[in-house]
């Protein structure tokens, strides 16, 4: 009985959740099954969702963009009368589909979006992975088809297709070595993690930098001593408390002994 009041008590003084986090934590459960059901799904049918999804978002982006960019649109048609020479024309129509209406916005980007995230599907279900072959082979195909779509470049469409694709894949390669150099932790911060992970849970982390300075890897933790730690100019407080860590970690306490 009195667990009971307990209980209540303490559910009393609990905060009452947030219902923007639990939104959130609900919209990724329904994330997260729709994906397991998708990786279940055979090739032509998952490959046939992911574009509908893709296409419906890069759709929903260029509306947007095209209510946005309307009124400089409307003001780059030719004048009246006006006898424009093929590359002038040339010009004018990439112009203009850059700056489309929302309709034109919105089919533009659904194309591009829709076919990037359907090869992107194919290539990652046939290779097994996504690297940045995978990635610009999907940027070449968004390229290619969004110039087709939009009416981009001269009158020679296949020509403006593949220079359009190629420049779309460069950029793609670019940005996704891009993506994976900062993504990636730096190569010392590996040699670390242990020695990262006990001065945390010590409230020490201000004195991560005097390990890397003198060199004390994860590897000679269970090495450490007190004069070690002054050299690296650990004030004795600290220096206490991180010996009487590694003196309580079994696993540190064993490898010293070894």
């Amino acid at each position: 009985m009195e667990q009971g009041k307990r209980g209540i008590v303490v559910s009393k003084l609990l905060p009452p959740n947030n219902p923007i986090e639990q939104l959130q934590s609900r919209f990724k459960e329904i994330e997260a099954g729709f994906k397991d059901w998708l990786s279940k799904q055979s090739l032509p049918v998952e490959a046939a969702v992911v574009t509908a999804t893709g296409a419906t978002q890069g759709a929903a982006i260029g509306a947007i963009m095209g209510t946005l960019t309307n009124d400089v649109s409307a003001s780059l048609g030719p004048p009246p009368g006006a006898n424009l020479n093929p590359q002038a024309m040339a010009s004018l129509k990439q112009a203009q589909a850059l700056s489309g209406g929302p309709l034109i916005q919105a089919r533009n980007f659904a194309v591009m979006t829709g076919v990037n995230a359907g090869i992107s599907c194919v290539m990652k279900r046939l290779r097994g992975k996504e690297d940045v072959q995978s990635s610009m082979a999907a940027a070449f195909g968004s390229g290619a088809m969004f110039s087709l779509v939009s009416g981009m470049g001269g009158p020679n469409q296949a020509a403006n297709a593949v220079t359009s694709g190629f420049f779309f894949a460069l950029v793609q390669g670019g940005l996704f070595k891009l993506g994976q150099k900062f993504s990636q932790p730096p190569v010392e911060d590996v040699y670390y993690s242990q020695t990262r992970s006990m001065l945390s849970n010590l409230g020490l982390q201000n004195y991560e930098k005097n390990f890397k300075k003198g060199l004390l890897t994860d590897t000679t933790l269970p090495l450490l001593t007190d004069s070690a730690l002054r050299d690296v100019n650990i004030p004795p407080g600290p220096r206490l408390l991180i010996l009487d860590h590694i003196q309580r970690d079994p696993q540190l306490k064993g490898a010293r002994k070894l």
